[in-house]
């Protein structure tokens, strides 16, 4: 199963939250209603990854784990049979403190405008500058000065 960012977004909303372990047990329930395949563990990276970097997902450490939440550029969307994991899935219905997310959302988007102005990457302080108001718009983040960094790189 290839997940797009908005579905996995869309499994790990279900849940408000969901640790990878779990995140990979319901892909591959979805896998083997869908289509009867598994999920390669390298395929689930790929698309952590890509969702992550994209700020579809935002990764928070708890108790040493990583529990990933829909972020600011999800389109929480459900894959086929999306709706059958809380019923076969024993994982509690998780929230998490806005002020934690909008912290964490802070930090990585901060980290992604120095590695852009660091690499002289346009296209990506384009793609920032819209995370930018999509991270203002879904939480308690003030991302000004950020993007104003990217705006002089941009020139």
């Amino acid at each position: 199963m290839d997940a797009t960012s908005d579905e996995l977004a869309g499994v790990v909303d279900l849940f408000g939250g969901l640790r990878r372990e779990e995140l990979e047990r319901a892909l591959g329930e979805l896998a083997a209603r869908t289509d009867g395949a598994t999920v390669e563990e390298r395929a689930v990276d790929d698309a952590l990854a890509r969702a992550v970097d994209g700020f579809a997902l935002v990764d928070l450490e708890i108790d040493g784990e990583a529990v990933y939440v829909p972020g600011p550029t999800a389109f929480p969307e459900l894959p086929d049979h999306g709706e059958d994991l809380p019923h076969i899935m024993d994982v509690p219905k998780r929230s998490f403190d806005r002020e934690t997310l909008g912290g964490r959302v802070a930090d990585r988007f901060a980290a992604s405008v120095e590695r852009a102005v660091a690499a002289d990457d346009r296209e990506r302080a384009r793609e920032l500058i819209d995370v930018s108001y999509d991270a203002e718009a879904w939480g308690p983040v003030e991302l000004a000065d950020e993007r104003s960094r990217l705006d002089d790189l941009l020139g």
